[in-house]
């Protein structure tokens, strides 16, 4: 398998789920600004969406959205029980997690991400963002993971995006349960060779 990402962008997210699940694969990386692979190939010629991740299977069918390959990855190794087993309630609330981060966080960063957003508009989105992110935090107080004690497929897409909150400086540094999560998340073996292969 060929897992396509830019560095930092939600393609971590998979690519962390990738390495959790011991499965062989490679990742190539692709300039979304001149949609070019770094081997020079047309990403549009192989994902028209024009985006990361996409995930390239070894019969030639090509998966998109980052929600979906976590969770094709996490079935095909049910032994790593990284999602819950087909039909289980635990299953449902990881999904409602992972559909959760998709709309209300990782979509709210996109004004962050635009040179041209007013300024204003970027602080009502920081406010907003803080705000879920406060609520993320009362959930994860007594817990070690979003699904309890067992870490799964939503897990690597919270820290994927929460790095992000981070990174632009929004006012969640006060926030103890999503702190220690982000620390819990960096100790994991998967999550540092991750980072450190897209060099973050």
């Amino acid at each position: 398998m060929k897992l396509y990402i830019k560095p930092g962008a939600c393609s971590l997210s998979p690519h962390i789920i990738l390495r959790e699940s011991g499965l062989d694969f490679s990742t190539v990386q692709v300039d979304l600004a001149t949609k070019r692979t770094e081997h020079n190939e047309d990403y549009l010629a192989i994902n028209p969406k024009g985006q990361v991740p996409a995930l390239l299977l070894d019969d030639g069918e090509l998966l998109t959205e980052g929600a979906v390959i976590v969770q094709f990855l996490a079935d095909k190794v049910p032994d790593r029980q990284l999602l819950a087993p087909l039909g289980s309630l635990t299953r449902y609330h990881t999904l409602e997690w992972l559909n959760y981060i998709a709309t209300e966080l990782h979509k709210g960063f996109s004004p962050l991400f635009k040179p041209d957003t007013p300024e204003e508009n970027k602080t009502a989105t920081r406010e907003q963002l803080a705000q879920k992110f406060a609520y993320i935090d009362t959930v994860l107080e007594g817990k070690q993971w979003l699904m309890g004690q067992r870490f799964s497929v939503a897990d690597a897409y919270l820290f994927t995006v929460a790095r992000w909150a981070y990174a632009l400086g929004l006012n969640i540094e006060h926030l103890p349960h999503l702190a220690a999560f982000m620390g819990r998340m960096k100790e994991r073996p998967a999550v540092a060779a991750a980072l450190a292969a897209e060099a973050q």
